[in-house]
Order: structure tokens, then C-alpha cells, then sequence
């Protein structure tokens, strides 16, 4: 049997890399003949700069940020090797991701991308001449604002004030106009994408407060605040800027990062795109019989652009099925059925807290990996 493993990565436990491993080690313990193909796929959040940089014999540019709770803190970007033109790779949530957030302290009203302007604006500094974004694992839903004012724009209240520097999404609230007149004079020469789940979008039922903010620790209160702030910011825009962007595809990206960096200029990309660029992805599906991905969670957002169901849509398109090792199983998951994701199943073996559980995750990805595969040798058998 010819298996491929590509998983994305556990937030907070393991990257891609490290979970394919686990993973090929469970199924050789099942399939000892097995021949396990390992293409790990970081998707734009957590070890994806890391991921690129590995890829393309880059390095790591080690920086001092402003954090999503207006901390200070350690954070990173990547300049990548083997390129014509010098390119930084950043990830958002290096400095605003989820899980740099306390879970005590997580109010997504609050939370900035400040963080991240500050990483673009150090990578401006050394001369790049091209920026890749990924957006994904984030803690903010501030429409990028906090980010646009690291890179030097005012954003004006109603009040004719600066709205508060690194303010959060609730500060939108008051928003009025823009002044882009003392951005960073290096956004002049380059060019940015941003790796992003094209299907978030800014504002509306299905904008990224709803969706999203409940999982960043808003209450029903604080989604329809930051849902009608991040209205207020779409309506600002259309009406100072010219351009509509409440349902522009990717605008609700990472917290609306994805709207402010449309407001600079950049390409947004939708992330399975990206990767198959990024990491040569075109022969992905050559010459296997099955496809086992994972992820930190599965449920009813998965067919909304993760990889799990980005891998599985391709995939069937070419009759090979796919199992889905998940760290939890949400709500309505049995939605990813219809997507091309055959069978899924969770990690966990009894009830533990998020603590034990990434403690154990080798020993857990492992054996639900080498469980998977010997139910798959059993079918094998009756189909004979």
C-alpha cells in the first residue's frame, strides 16, 4: 500500500513535520510494507515561515513586537534562500496568533495586529522586495487595523483624533477616515501576497466576527460589537477609499487582517493556491492508494478553506479516499463527508484536558495513525 501523509500541524503541539512523522510511524506499525510518501503543509499559520524557510535554504530574522495583548514580545520572519528577488515570509501569528494569548485575557475587542505591521515594516527595513503573508491561527479580528498603524497610516474617529494606537477591533466602532500620507516609504517597492482562507470574508451572517469570534473568546455581547465595527471599517473604506471590500473573498482573513492588507495593495491568495506553488504540490496525488491528513480540530468550518478538506476535494476528483486524524471533533463535522473526506476519527482515547492531551500527542497521533491503518488492512482483507 502507497500512502501519502500530509498533515497540517496541532496549534500549540507539533508542526506538520513533526505530526507526518507520528503519523508514518503508526501506520509501518500496522503495515510494516507500507511505503509512506511525507509532504507536510504548513497553511499559512503556525510553522509556516519556518516551513518556507526550510524549504528554500533560508533563515530566521529573530524581532522584538508588540503582541495581540499589547505586550512585548519574541517574535520572527523569514527571508527566504534560492529566490531572484529577496522575499520576506511572515506569519501573522507570530505576533498575533491565538495562541499567544492567555486564555484569561482572550477579548478579540481588544487584541491587535500591531505586531504584525511591526514584522512587515523590519522586513522593509533589509530591502525586501517581496513580502508573503500567511494568515492563519489568529487571536485579532481588528480588520488589520492595528498592523496598518504600525506601518504608519492615522486612522481618524469621528471626533477629528487618532483613533488609540493598537486599539483592537472595537475601536473601528468610531472610525472615519483615513490618512496613508507617512506610511513606510518601502510598501512603494513591493510587492505582497498573503496566503489566506479565500473564503472568510469581512462582514455580513457569515462575516469573520460571527464565524470566528466566539472561537477567539468573544461573547455574544463582543461578536456584535466587533461585527459592527468591522461594518463601520467596510463602510469607511468604500466611502473614503473607493473600494468594497465587506465581501471582497479573503477580506475576513485572519480577523480582517486580509482587509487591511487590500488596503496596501496586496494579492490575497487562496491558501491551497499558494502551497501548491510554494511547495510544488502538482504531483501530490501521483502514485498512492491513500491519503491520511490532520489537523487540530474538525468540524463544520473545515470545508471553509482548511487543509484537511482542500487535500480531500482533490484528491476524490482522482477516486483515492482520505482519513482525517483530528485532535477534537466539533460540531456537524459529518458535513466533511460530502467534500471527499471518507473517515475521520478523533486522537483522543478518554477525556483529558488540552494539557494532557498535547503532552501525549506523539503517543496519540501515533496510535490513532496505526489504529486507522489496521481497520483499513481489515476492509482490504473482506474486499478479497
Amino acid at each position: 500500500m502507497k500512502v501519502l501523509v500530509c498533515p497540517s500541524g496541532f496549534k500549540g503541539s507539533v508542526s506538520p513535520e513533526t505530526a507526518a512523522d507520528y503519523i508514518g510511524a503508526g501506520i509501518l506499525r500496522a503495515i510494516p510494507t507500507a511505503t509512506i510518501r511525507k509532504v507536510p503543509l504548513a497553511d499559512g499559520g503556525e510553522g509556516f515561515s519556518h516551513a518556507l524557510v526550510a524549504a528554500t535554504g533560508g533563515t530566521i530574522r529573530s524581532h522584538r513586537v508588540i503582541g495581540p495583548i499589547g505586550a512585548p514580545i519574541h517574535s520572527f520572519y523569514g527571508i527566504l534562500g534560492n529566490t531572484t528577488v529577496k522575499t520576506a515570509v511572515i506569519e501573522m501569528a507570530a505576533a498575533a496568533g491565538l495562541s499567544l494569548i492567555p486564555p484569561e485575557s482572550r477579548n478579540p475587542c481588544m487584541t491587535t495586529t500591531f505586531g504584525v505591521g511591526q514584522l512587515m515594516a523590519a522586513a522593509l527595513d533589509e530591502g525586501v522586495e517581496r513580502i508573503i503573508m500567511g494568515c492563519g491561527d489568529s487571536g485579532t479580528s481588528d480588520g488589520g487595523a492595528g498592523m496598518l498603524q504600525a506601518l504608519g497610516a492615522r486612522l481618524i474617529g469621528r471626533d477629528g483624533r487618532d483613533l488609540p494606537c493598537a486599539g483592537g477591533g472595537q475601536s473601528l466602532v468610531s472610525l472615519a477616515g483615513f490618512d496613508f500620507s507617512k506610511m513606510h516609504p518601502g510598501l512603494k517597492k513591493v510587492a505582497i501576497e498573503a496566503v489566506c482562507n479565500w473564503k472568510n470574508i469581512l462582514c455580513g451572517p457569515e462575516g469573520v466576527a460571527q464565524v470566528y469570534g466566539p472561537q477567539k473568546g468573544a461573547s455574544p455581547t463582543q461578536t456584535k460589537l466587533l461585527a459592527a465595527a468591522l461594518e463601520t471599517y467596510a463602510v469607511v473604506i468604500h466611502r473614503t477609499l473607493g473600494m468594497k471590500i465587506s465581501d471582497a473573498p479573503g477580506s475576513g482573513a485572519s480577523g480582517g487582517l486580509g482587509a487591511g492588507l487590500l488596503l496596501i495593495g496586496a494579492k490575497l491568495r487562496p491558501r491551497y493556491d499558494a502551497l501548491r506553488e510554494y511547495f510544488h504540490l502538482e504531483n501530490l496525488f501521483i502514485d498512492c492508494d491513500l491519503v491520511i491528513t490532520a489537523e487540530g480540530a474538525i468540524d463544520d468550518q473545515t470545508p471553509r478553506g482548511k487543509i484537511p478538506a482542500e487535500v480531500a476535494l482533490r484528491a476524490r476528483e482522482r477516486g483515492i479516499p482520505v482519513i482525517v486524524l483530528a485532535g477534537t471533533i466539533g460540531h456537524n463535522a459529518q458535513v466533511n463527508h460530502d467534500i471527499g473526506i471518507d473517515a475521520f476519527t478523533s486522537i483522543l482515547q478518554r477525556p483529558s484536558t488540552l494539557e494532557e492531551a498535547i503532552e501525549e500527542t506523539e503517543r496519540l497521533l501515533t496510535e490513532a495513525a496505526e489504529g486507522a491503518m489496521r481497520i483499513v488492512a481489515i476492509g482490504r482483507r473482506l474486499a478479497v
